[in-house]
């Protein structure tokens, strides 16, 4: 496979200046964002003229306890064939706790958390992963994620983590160089350690993303301009190899297209650096080119047995997670300021893209929805989808007889009524109940 060159997280909102940038050899796309009958026309155009498109996950939660969602590989899959991809990426993290491993309620966090670098978290991780690639058409590749907060005990450290990780599944590796920065101001890993420890011929491409710090917590928002301390661990990683594809990632705050194209210099100008320095290897170069091409099946390592370690990991998670989002008691060795952070962030995430999945809302509701969304999410932990989330809020506000404004009451109530019930002709007794309690709180 030709290398992928210098790419660029493609967005709905950039779409039409993506097509026109120069120098984009190919573009990611957030898989579940996307529908493989209906593509988007500007991603149909960058097909025609060649351009490669890759699907990146973010809600399979390959890390987690459970084993992976069937109809989740399946809809993976198809956004891989219908794009015509040479591999798909996802993350090392777990998304969702809780249920028949833990006999707890099931809980969403709405955003990737970290695994435990533990031998219990790495087999079920290792297992996961295998059965991720036998149900996926093309290779796998996993993104080290950013963390505001590390788990007590860890046996590993990243690169021995990631390491073995290749080693027994054969997976290939995306490396986040914003989110190598990330977790050095955050938990004060250095990102030169992590990246020595790191199998160089599993690199399938390289993330670079912007962001803040607050308080000595670096938030990796992905709406920010890239930092210089990132483009300096790029240069880093570059001495060491010619990464095969490097792309810019941004999800919100969009600039002028004339600023993304400078940050795309600056990526360049970091790689070109970093080769230089490691005398350009023609070599090392083509044995790390052909890595992203190569099959995404095991190397023959065997895994440790798994019983009853799911079950560890999956109790030792929901501990975690119920503490992020449902208000328990942090549990014991963490960081209680960060999980505070770390439970703020999770909230403030989940009222931002309840707005975008529902935009309707923050316009009925007005300038409370995002302290009342706030205040929702205190009292429910999203145990479902971002527009499950988004009719529940709903819901919960007529019944508490808000908003307080007449007029505005009732085009909530019209609007989680043209929404909450089945397709039409299949209403049955609940949806109708449901209808007639609402009806008379209003």
């Amino acid at each position: 496979m030709r290398r992928l060159g210098t790419g660029i997280g493609w967005r709905p909102e950039i779409a039409d200046a993506v097509e026109r940038m120069p120098g984009i050899d190919w573009v990611e796309v957030v898989a579940e964002n996307v529908c493989p009958g209906h593509l988007p026309e500007s991603l149909l155009r960058l097909r025609e003229r060649g351009v490669t498109v890759i699907p990146h996950g973010v809600s399979l939660g390959l890390g987690g306890a459970d084993r992976p969602d069937g109809g989740r590989l399946t809809a993976l899959a198809e956004r891989a064939a219908a794009l015509d991809s040479p591999l798909v990426t996802e993350h090392i993290a777990f998304v969702r706790a809780g249920g028949a491993l833990t006999a707890s309620p099931h809980l969403e966090a709405g955003h990737l958390l970290p695994v435990p670098r533990t031998r219990d978290a790495l087999d079920v991780l290792c297992e996961n992963v295998r059965i991720a690639q036998a149900a996926l058409p093309v290779p796998l590749a996993l993104e080290n994620i950013a963390a505001l907060f590390s788990w007590p005990g860890e046996e590993l450290t990243e690169g021995q983590f990631l390491s073995e990780l290749a080693e027994r599944t054969g997976v290939r590796l995306l490396i986040d160089v914003a989110n190598l920065h990330t977790n050095h101001v955050n938990r004060g890993e250095d990102p030169a350690e992590a990246l020595a420890g790191l199998p160089l011929e599993a690199i399938a491409y390289v993330h670079v993303a912007g962001g803040f710090e607050r308080d000595g917590v670096w938030h990796d928002s992905h709406a920010h301009p890239v930092p210089r301390p990132v483009l300096d661990i790029l240069t880093g990683l570059a001495t060491r190899i010619a990464p095969p594809g490097v792309l810019l990632e941004r999800d919100e705050d969009f600039p002028e297209p004339a600023e993304l194209e400078g940050e795309l210099r600056a990526i360049r100008e970091a790689v070109a650096v970093g080769r230089a320095r490691a005398g350009d290897t023609a070599a090392r170069t083509t044995a790390v080119a052909g890595a992203v091409g190569a099959g995404g099946g095991g190397v023959g390592v065997l895994a440790r047995p798994v019983a009853g370690v799911r079950e560890r990991v999956a109790v030792a998670q929901a501990a975690v997670l119920s503490s992020l989002v449902a208000g328990t008691p942090v549990p014991e060795g963490f960081d209680r300021v960060r999980m505070g952070v770390q439970a703020r962030a999770l909230a403030a995430k989940r009222a931002g893209v309840v707005a975008k999945v529902a935009p309707e809302l923050p316009v009925i509701v007005g300038a409370g929805y995002r302290e009342a969304f706030l205040e929702y999410a205190r009292q429910r932990p999203m145990g479902g989808g971002y527009r499950r989330d988004a009719l529940d809020f709903a819901g919960h506000l007529l019944k508490l007889g808000r908003p307080g404004d007449a007029g505005a009451r009732r085009e909530l109530r019209d609007w989680w009524l043209d929404r909450a019930g089945p397709a039409p002709r299949r209403r049955g007794f609940a949806a109708r109940a449901a209808r007639a309690v609402l009806r008379r709180q209003v």
